[in-house]
């Protein structure tokens, strides 16, 4: 065999081993996180727009820091599409803990204010909720988790601060 051949071979295995060490780098083996819609905080409500905090525990369940990025999302009350959008802020959740993470979000109900006062007109009965969307993590580069949850907020949760 000569010298070249060899050469070549030596690369190519030097380089088959460095990509097979890259694949750990990606794929760490850890849980996604958890994302949890805690409360919707009325902030203040007109007649054509209504103000919002949405309150969402977020859960990191391993062993190193998770770096969020953002959050896309999409949530309803019952059948009522309550809001849509994006919030980019970075922040981190230590390991196995939780942190809050408040989005305040800006609304037009008027076209669903019927059914959405039957839902409210029973105090202690819960609303069940839906959220839909992705959890933007990484440091060095994006990894996003798909998110759909579903839960109940009660309508106490509503009342102005």
């Amino acid at each position: 065999m000569d010298v070249r051949a060899r050469t070549i071979k030596t690369i190519a295995l030097a380089m088959l081993l460095m990509v097979s060490g890259c694949t750990s780098w990606f794929d760490s083996g850890d849980k996604d996180p958890d994302v949890h819609l805690e409360k919707v905080e009325l902030v203040q409500a007109k007649l054509l727009e209504q103000r919002f905090r949405l309150h969402f525990r977020v859960d990191n369940p391993n062993d190193s820091t998770l770096t969020v990025r953002g959050l896309s999302y999409a949530v309803y009350l019952g059948t009522i599409k309550l809001t849509e959008g994006e919030n980019e802020h970075w922040f981190s959740v230590q390991p196995n803990s939780s942190a809050m993470y408040v989005i305040p979000v800006r609304t037009n109900l008027w076209p669903q204010v019927r059914p959405l006062v039957n839902l409210l007109e029973t105090p202690d009965q819960p609303i069940p909720y839906r959220l839909e969307g992705t959890l933007q993590t990484g440091l060095f580069y994006g990894y996003d988790v798909h998110l759909t949850r579903k839960g109940e907020i009660i309508p106490g949760d509503f009342i102005p601060e």
